[in-house]
């Protein structure tokens, strides 16, 4: 990983807001939530491309271990401004992910497992592109209260096929300060919030990839009360009592996010 002075320039580049190209999207994220879990490299190989990406390890607990991420909110506005400013979509969405350097460049991304959109619409991006993005319903319950900076509830249902998912969290209010496994803040931030490029194997079997642009965020720590997600109790990586203790839990209100479209072959 850089040292201090190299990941705070390496930040910076990436805090740049590039234009959007034609087909670029942007949304308005709420109830981001960043559900973290540390576990061994050797459980989430089978499903990356590793000739082409290394999966990476984090000191945690006196192992190395890998970081596996569900990340779920609500697309209150997701549009296409330059194609289509409207209509606007309104949908819950959960990517789930993990943390990986491409062998040959050397550069950090993540790596995605695939995404559940609670919407109709899902049915475009996997036909035109071949996303592996997956039909769910979703209910969120989620109250947050600016006065203090927290959440009052937070509980998102997920009904899906793919990975139905059961999420509630109480928020501390707390700022996130360093997690286990990270060497200084600016660390941590590149890794876990501001990995910019994404791959991802397509539902053709082919890779693919695109990259994203968001602000810094202002996350606070939260405790578990109830987590499970399907598709981590299928694949072998997760059991129900490790999924009930994640590596940590990281809140936002309110985001905004653009997603540079169409992905890319690589």
């Amino acid at each position: 990983m850089p040292d201090d002075a190299a990941a705070r320039a390496t930040l910076a580049r990436r805090l740049v807001r590039a234009p959007l190209g034609r087909l670029g999207a942007r949304t308005t994220l709420r109830h981001f939530a960043l559900i973290t879990y540390a576990l061994p490299p050797e459980r989430l190989a089978p499903h990356v491309d590793t000739q082409r990406f290394a999966i990476e390890t984090f000191p945690i607990g006196g192992q190395r271990l890998a970081l596996l991420s569900a990340v779920p909110f609500l697309d209150t506005d997701f549009r296409f401004p330059r194609l289509l400013p409207r209509p606007r979509f309104r949908f819950g969405q959960t990517n789930h992910r993990l943390y990986v350097r491409e062998r040959a460049s050397g550069e950090p991304l993540v790596w995605f497992l695939g995404t559940t959109l609670g919407s109709p619409v899902v049915a475009v991006p996997r036909v035109l592109w071949r996303l592996p993005w997956h039909r769910a319903r979703y209910r969120f319950e989620c109250e947050h209260d600016p006065a203090s900076g927290r959440y009052l509830r937070y509980r998102i249902e997920v009904a899906s096929s793919w990975c139905a998912a059961e999420i509630e969290l109480e928020d501390s209010g707390a700022r996130a300060g360093l997690l286990e496994g990270f060497a200084s803040l600016e660390e941590q931030v590149l890794v876990l919030t501001h990995p910019v490029a994404g791959a991802f194997q397509r539902l053709d079997g082919r890779l693919g990839g695109y990259t994203i642009w968001h602000p810094e965020m202002a996350l606070t720590v939260a405790r578990p009360r109830e987590l499970f997600f399907a598709l981590y109790e299928r694949l072998g990586l997760l059991s129900r009592a490790e999924m009930a203790a994640p590596h940590s839990a990281l809140l936002a209100p309110e985001v905004e996010f653009d997603i540079h479209l169409p992905p890319r072959a690589l």
